[in-house]
């Protein structure tokens, strides 16, 4: 990408409308444009970095055997109706539409329902399970209230993944290896040393279900913690009977505020059995589909990631979410024509800044997008035949021989 050639344009100031510093540094550095509340468009660099989130996701869940497909958005009510959970009443937070030829649809707040429906007629005998599917998708939610830039939003990006069993046991097996997959997300994703496996209410199906929570100061969620945050537990589940089962005390807790990131739940037959999702054993007995289900918030965590990491300078974004990993900045003719050879062959990894503005603005521009390495090639490192490297990270600079930059970055 050249900034040259692309219709992004940065911006000094954020809208007024945009108060949360994820969405006001996103719109600001070109990442995001806010169509209305809780609704953002993606540009060319946010993609990226959405992109490259999914990519993180998806290859771990591959490890584990999951399938990746992609449903509808607009939901048939019928298996809906048979949970019981297409009534507005019951789940307020429906956008739902009127064909026009009668007859009313839904856009899906999640999956669940639509999922059981679909596997129905693929799900027969033993020999078919146990089975793993995940999707990406746009999910629906009509919240009275869209706030903190992208981490609450009314139409948002969402990794679901839904596992179907024979045994409790299967499913108990499946969930641990999760659990492992999901922290291996969170480190890779740069936030592993801040987000936690959290102890969250799992309703009459399971005594509890697990959130990720990633600890932020502009989280909706408030933890509670001990020492070595072994133990993490929503404030929802604070209660004398749980602290006692999970071996810890009231006075040992410290209060934070987080954001939730993720969250498994042990499902078993809360949507298999009024669905109707069977499948034959061995001893030719109908038994009911044991499932489980395990959310990533995507976008959710692209705005949890730029809140964490910004500065007073702009985002600052982890090695592998990033964009690109070089902003790449010439300076001069000679600097721009030397920073072109540099770029050639490396235009996936390298946001070219080859605009004919003045340094100081290409720097500060540098800082807004956040990308892990700044290379300035200009007409004054020419001269001592090096390059001047910055790592936006840490702040640190130093040189590098033009012959070495060519080899090693």
């Amino acid at each position: 990408m050249r900034l040259s050639k692309t219709f992004i344009k940065t911006l000094r100031e954020a809208p007024k409308d945009e108060t949360a510093k994820n969405g006001a540094l996103l719109t600001r550095a070109g990442y995001v444009h806010k169509e209305m509340a809780g609704i953002y468009d993606y540009l060319p660099l946010g993609l990226r970095v959405i992109d490259n989130i999914k990519n993180i996701i998806r290859e771990e869940l591959n490890k584990l055997g999951c399938e990746e497909v992609l449903m509808s958005a607009l939901q048939n009510p019928e298996p809906w109706e048979k949970s019981g959970r297409f009534s507005s009443e019951r789940v307020d937070i429906w956008f739902k539409t009127e064909l026009s030829s009668g007859g009313e649809l839904g856009l899906a707040p999640t999956h669940e329902e639509p999922m059981v429906n679909m596997l129905k007629s693929y799900i027969s005998s033993y020999k078919d399970l146990p089975l793993y599917v995940y999707q990406f998708q746009t999910k629906f939610r009509n919240e009275l209230r869209a706030k903190s830039g992208i981490l609450r939003g009314r139409e948002f990006l969402m990794k679901d993944l839904y596992s179907f069993h024979t045994s409790e046991e299967d499913l108990d097996r499946f969930y641990a290896e999760v659990e492992k997959a999901y922290e291996k997300i969170y480190a890779r994703l740069g936030v592993g040393d801040c987000t936690y496996e959290t102890f969250a209410s799992g309703g009459i199906f399971s005594k509890y279900s697990h959130e990720f929570q990633t600890f932020l100061p502009v989280g909706e969620d408030t933890v509670y913690y001990n020492a070595d945050k072994s133990v993490v537990l929503n404030k929802e589940v604070l209660e004398p009977e749980v602290l006692e089962d999970l071996g810890v005390k009231r006075e040992e807790l410290s209060e934070a505020t987080a954001a939730e990131v993720g969250n498994i739940f042990k499902l078993k037959f809360k949507y298999s059995e009024p669905l109707g999702l069977k499948y034959i054993d061995e001893e030719n007995q109908q038994k009911i589909v044991y499932m489980g289900c395990y959310g990533i918030g995507v976008s959710r965590l692209m705005g949890v990631i730029a809140e964490k990491f910004a500065d007073e300078k702009g985002l600052v974004w982890p090695e592998e979410v990033a964009p690109f990993r070089y902003y790449l900045v010439g300076i001069g003719e000679n600097g721009i024509a030397e920073a072109e050879k540099f770029y050639k062959g490396r235009e996936d990894i390298t946001l070219f800044d080859d605009r004919d503005k003045r340094p100081g603005e290409k720097f500060a521009d540098a800082d807004l997008m956040g990308m892990p390495l700044r290379l300035v090639i200009s007409d004054k490192t020419l001269a001592e035949n090096v390059a001047e490297v910055t790592d936006r990270r840490t702040g640190e600079s130093w040189t590098v021989a033009l012959d070495e930059l060519f080899e090693k970055f």
